[in-house]
């Protein structure tokens, strides 16, 4: 379809119990249709979303469970929506909300969608690039368009609709036409994809996944945009032939929505793990040692972390190999002015060390400083590296929630994540601690679980 002003467009508008197509059920539909600058009808219906409407969402749009107890399920109306919107272009303000709302309703109801797209919100801002805000309530003030009231379907497509006319009336049609299709023009994937992938991608956080031939699993990667992030694999000519490769060998793509950041990192680290994809190097898991000070040791041991963090003494960093923690250590060392052999990093032998020698030791070797006080320094100088001991007694849960307002819990024991279980669906099984010590996940915890967060225990 040309990119024009004058074509048949429908102006689209949904009221919805949340902010995600995937979670969230549309509780109003409006569609407007217009050709050549002019209303030819007006078409709108509640939906019942048989699930219940939050109190927040009620006040905002004033629409109550009451109100839809007796309107038709989506799944009654999908012809009608398919028919209005046939042959059209899809216009709503901040497009891919509606035109995702619309399109997994009519996947729901067994019915396939794909159409043209243009955003009102970014027509505004090309066509007005100096102006501040572009949200509908500054778009009918700047405009002087009419609207009764807000967060209703039909008088908000309708504010669509008066705006769309606005602009033919006041702008160049060659501009607006323009306009059109630069705020119209979509990414695109390889041949290999089907079309409307670009319209599914989720604009939300979350894994992906890259599949080859037979589904052979390639990659797996974590995003807190699924949609920007799998485009960006296969965009620009600026990528390293490993990537080119990569994405030159995919043939599916397949997804989880999570509802943050965290909630992908714990994911992803997961599947990384037990899944061992072809180009995944990181997270794949394996031997961990750390540096173990027991209380009244002199200097540190270096033991392989098989299990929780030791609670006698303290514990510091963690190494993927005995030759990558001694290497720290040793520069660690050298900066401090401690001693490699009083460290287990020298040979034994009489006399200073190499480093006294060099005037790099403060001389603990040879009588000059108390092994107490050389200890002291030691842990001083590895403390930034030390490890936090489980604070809790037993599993927690770690609240996340998106901006969409999707809920889920994390369910985490001894820096094990075991699970996420999303509240009020069925609760899937919780994995049993895995033995040993996961590194990467004790790294993404520690980040995200600072002392000041509430927590809740697990089982709530």
């Amino acid at each position: 379809m040309n990119a024009s002003a004058r074509g048949p467009v429908a102006f689209v508008d949904v009221e919805t119990t949340g902010g995600h197509p995937a979670w969230h059920r549309i509780t109003e539909i409006a569609i407007i249709g217009m050709q050549d600058g002019r209303i030819e009808w007006r078409w709108s219906s509640l939906v019942n979303p048989g699930v219940t409407i939050p109190p927040s969402i009620q006040n905002l749009t004033g629409i109550s469970n009451e109100m839809v107890a007796d309107a038709p399920p989506f799944e009654r109306i999908a012809p009608q929506v398919l028919e209005r919107l046939a042959g059209r272009r899809f216009v709503a303000h901040n497009v891919r909300f509606d035109y995702g709302f619309v399109r997994a309703e009519l996947r729901r109801a067994g019915h396939a969608y794909s159409a043209p797209l243009a955003c009102t919100v970014r027509l505004s801002r090309q066509l007005f690039p100096d102006a501040g805000r572009h949200n509908l309530d500054t778009l009918i003030e700047r405009h002087g368009l009419e609207c009764p009231v807000r967060h209703r379907a039909m008088p908000d497509a309708d504010v669509l609709a008066q705006f769309w006319q606005k602009l033919s009336a006041t702008i160049d049609p060659l501009q607006f036409d323009a306009a059109i299709e630069a705020v119209a023009r979509r990414p695109s994937l390889p041949s290999q994809f089907p079309a409307d992938l670009v319209d599914d991608l989720p604009e939300a956080a979350g894994v992906y996944r890259f599949l080859g031939e037979g589904d052979a699993l390639l990659y797996i990667g974590k995003a807190n945009n699924i949609r920007e992030r799998v485009l960006g694999h296969f965009g620009g000519a600026t990528r390293d032939a490993k990537s080119q490769r990569l994405a030159s060998q995919v043939r599916r793509i397949v997804w989880t929505e999570t509802a943050g950041e965290l909630g992908a990192l714990l994911l992803e680290s997961k599947l990384v793990r037990e899944l061992q994809p072809v180009y995944n190097r990181r997270l794949r898991g394996g031997e961990v040692c750390t540096w173990h000070f027991a209380d009244d040791a002199v200097a540190p041991k270096l033991v392989n972390l098989d299990g929780p963090i030791p609670t006698e003494g303290d514990a510091f960093g963690l190494y993927r190999s005995a030759r990558q923690a001694r290497t720290a250590l040793t520069t660690l060392a050298r900066d401090a002015r401690l001693c490699l052999r009083v460290l287990g990093l020298e040979g034994e032998g009489d006399g200073s060390c190499f480093a006294r020698q060099l005037g790099r030791c403060d001389g603990v070797c040879v009588g000059a400083e108390p092994l107490a006080r050389h200890a002291l320094r030691a842990k001083l100088a590895l403390a930034p590296a030390k490890l936090r001991r489980w604070p809790y007694d037993g599993a927690i849960v770690i609240e996340e929630r998106s901006a969409q307002d999707v809920l889920h819990w994390h369910v985490i024991d001894g820096w094990q994540y075991l699970g996420t279980v999303v509240p009020g669906h069925n609760e899937p099984g919780l994995a049993a601690p895995r033995a040993g010590f996961d590194a990467d996940v004790y790294r993404i915890l520690v980040r995200h679980l600072k002392p000041t967060r509430r927590v809740k225990r697990w089982p709530i």
